[in-house]
């Protein structure tokens, strides 16, 4: 679902989660600038992360990367956190040069990625089906951490990083207004599965409460005691527009394809209302999250 390790673009037609451009790369020391003042107001208020994080809307996770340079901070952030900071409009004057430096870093991917990622960031609409990993959407940087660190053949380090910066850049869908709806429906296994550590999965599940809060997002978990299950065959993604047919995107060990056949893309959807009428109500999936992370 778009959310791989990086297939390799040897095998299939697979996303190679690519790099910040050279041409950006004067944009992500200005990203990386500013998070420094930012984490040298937060340390002159003398609040941690998390704090400062619950006061201003966003997960520690997320402030940590902003504060790191790998996540560009919205004009809405800015405008917030120059206020809560005492910044005397210090942030809030960066928002021009925000927009000007975003504009500059592109994160450039494969031609055929590129598409993905594109029509993802224009959807009005999302639906994920996920059975061994959050959605790279959702994921925390802890987490994709996690996912890049494993991958076969092993990456280097600046590959690694790279790739992290890739994931958190298509995240600035949820910071979108409007912001597309999102449904997406999870297997119980992999609320379960401590990839990277308890540490890592709590802070994930964390994050999936956050986002199942929001009003545009439901989640639905698939109970592992489902007896009945009309998606086995495996994850994929449907993507709904506002001016053009709706597409569908599949990926298995490292061969991924867009579906635009609108037939094909038309089983998939229905499929999908099976999935979601055999998967827990978002109430209970929430709830189901909330024990997970008081057992952890």
């Amino acid at each position: 679902m778009a959310d791989s390790d990086g297939a390799d673009p040897r095998v299939g037609e697979g996303p190679e989660l690519g790099s910040i451009h050279e041409d950006g790369d004067a944009a992500s020391d200005f990203f990386r600038a500013l998070g420094r003042q930012v984490r040298v107001l937060r340390e002159r208020k003398g609040w941690s992360r998390r704090e400062f994080g619950s006061r201003i809307g966003y997960g520690e996770d997320q402030i940590t990367s902003l504060e790191l340079g790998r996540r560009v901070p919205q004009e809405q952030f800015l405008n917030s956190a120059d206020e809560l900071l005492d910044a005397d409009g210090l942030l809030k004057a960066t928002t021009e040069d925000v927009a000007r430096a975003k504009a500059r870093a592109k994160v450039r991917h494969p031609a055929w990625f590129r598409d993905y990622a594109r029509l993802e960031a224009q959807a009005v609409e999302l639906a994920y089906f996920s059975t061994l990993t959050f959605p790279g959407i959702m994921q925390t940087e802890a987490y994709a951490r996690t996912l890049f660190a494993g991958h076969r053949p092993i990456l280097d380090d600046a590959t690694i990083e790279e790739r992290i910066t890739a994931r958190l850049a298509r995240q600035e869908i949820w910071q979108r207004w409007p912001p597309p709806m999102v449904n997406c429906v999870i297997e119980e296994s992999v609320l379960r599965r401590p990839l990277g550590g308890v540490a890592v999965l709590r802070g994930q599940l964390e994050r999936l409460l956050e986002l199942g809060n929001l009003r545009w997002c439901e989640i639905q978990v698939m109970p592992i005691a489902c007896e009945e299950h009309p998606g086995v065959a495996g994850p994929f993604t449907l993507m709904h527009f506002k001016d053009r047919a709706p597409i569908a995107y599949v990926e298995v060990h490292d061969v991924n394809r867009l579906i635009t056949d609108q037939s094909n893309v038309h089983v998939l959807a229905t499929k999908y209302g099976s999935i979601r009428a055999k998967a827990l109500t978002p109430e209970a999936s929430l709830s189901l999250i909330v024990e997970i992370l008081g057992a952890l």
